[in-house]
């Protein structure tokens, strides 16, 4: 028989125990990139099954509904119209380097790309003269080159002519190579922002996998970075600025940080399917879920919540490159919150000043400005702006050929 003293002992360590438990949780919660007042919006609906949503400046959200076999466009004043049908049964979609819309088409079992004129030319259809599977979700890397996954989603087993799902990369000559087959249901796929690693989801089994990208062609070292330890499966996937990763899954977006910690969720209606950021500033999260597409600010406090002048610019002042790294040009994001004297410069790694984006009087609110730089060298480069004598900020830049 236990004593009241053992038994008082007890639950004194389970005590301990919870209390640890709870502090390590919120601790990871205070980690989260996600805003705690940030609020789940639901912007339209009505849908057969989302997926694959894109941000276009001046144009507005793309997303694919696979069996209506529609490209949708949604504005904040319009709603969604059909943008693009027949879309090949699209189901993931993307960028090139250029802004052409890329298409992983489930129906037409091919990467499609739609021209400036409106056509639409098949990327990728065979490998080793076999049809591909189904290509779900595409990357694109600075350099030009397109990564994307072949699960066998939607076809029989009469229709596969390849006997493997694959991991495929084309390159910007428009050469097909396959990176990896030995994942059984490869889904999402993201870089991170550096471009070094590779995250690929495994659904079916619920894991998501890293790679190192070398020498840009290439993956290995393949590592399992997360496992979803409920049921459902993992799919569509982002990262953002700071290299954490958004994958949706069971219940909705799971955010975790670069070393695979799990810091926060963002519960989603629906079968999560897709993210991927939006509006001018990147920082608004998109969300496709069944039979809806959501958003979600990600972003820093409410400059009424800052009393400090220079802490007003860091949380509403902070600016934003897109895409970075970078192929040719980048779009310099920034939000200022009042009238202010702004300057924007550009640097090399040695401190020499290269280039005077901004240099005048600015009214409070968004702006962008484009970098271009076509006649530098690939490198390193120092972005740094300066708000009057408020604020100063330098941000790293990487420009690849």
């Amino acid at each position: 028989m236990k004593t009241s003293e053992n038994i008082t002992g007890k639950k004194y360590r389970y005590f301990v125990t919870g209390l640890v438990c709870l502090l390590s949780a919120l601790t990871l919660y205070s980690q989260s990139p996600v805003p705690q007042d940030a609020e789940l919006e639901k912007i339209a609906e009505g849908f057969q099954f989302v997926e694959g949503p894109v941000w276009i400046d001046g144009v507005g959200l793309l997303f694919s509904d696979i069996p209506a076999n529609t490209v949708y466009k949604w504005t904040a004043d319009g709603g969604a119209v059909s943008y693009l049908s027949p879309s090949g049964n699209s189901n993931g979609l993307a960028l090139d380097i250029q802004g052409r819309l890329l298409l992983a088409q489930h129906g037409n079992r091919r990467i499609a790309r739609i021209e400036e004129n409106g056509t639409e030319t098949a990327l990728a259809t065979h490998y080793n003269g076999k049809r591909l599977n189904s290509p779900n979700d595409i990357a694109v890397k600075s350099d030009g080159s397109i990564f994307f996954t072949d699960p066998a989603y939607g076809i029989s087993a009469g229709q596969e002519e390849l006997d493997f799902s694959g991991i495929y990369r084309i390159s910007p000559s428009g050469v097909l190579q396959l990176l990896d087959s030995t994942i059984g249901w490869p889904n999402g796929i993201a870089f991170s922002p550096d471009e070094t690693k590779l995250y690929v989801g495994d659904s079916e089994a619920r894991i998501i996998y890293v790679y190192d990208v070398t020498d840009d062609t290439l993956i290995a070292n393949r590592q399992q970075f997360a496992f979803m330890n409920a049921s459902g499966s993992t799919d569509g996937m982002k990262t953002d600025e700071d290299g954490h990763l958004f994958s949706t899954g069971p219940f909705g977006v799971w955010v975790y940080a670069p070393d695979g910690t799990v810091l926060d969720t963002i519960e989603v209606p629906g079968q999560t399917t897709n993210c991927n950021w939006g509006d001018d500033d990147r920082e608004t999260l998109y969300i496709t879920s069944g039979t809806a597409v959501y958003r979600i600010r990600i972003g820093e406090p409410n400059i009424s919540s800052v009393d400090n002048r220079q802490d007003t610019y860091r949380s509403q002042g902070k600016f934003y490159f897109y895409p970075n790294p970078f192929h040719s040009e980048t779009t310099i994001f920034y939000t200022i919150p009042c009238d202010n004297y702004i300057s924007l410069k550009v640097y090399d790694v040695l401190g020499n000043e290269l280039e005077t984006l901004v240099d005048e009087k600015m009214g409070a609110g968004k702006h962008k400005v484009i970098f271009d730089a076509a006649i530098l060298t690939s490198g390193v480069y120092f972005c740094r702006l300066q708000a009057g004598n408020d604020f100063i900020e330098s941000q790293r830049i990487l420009f690849l050929r």
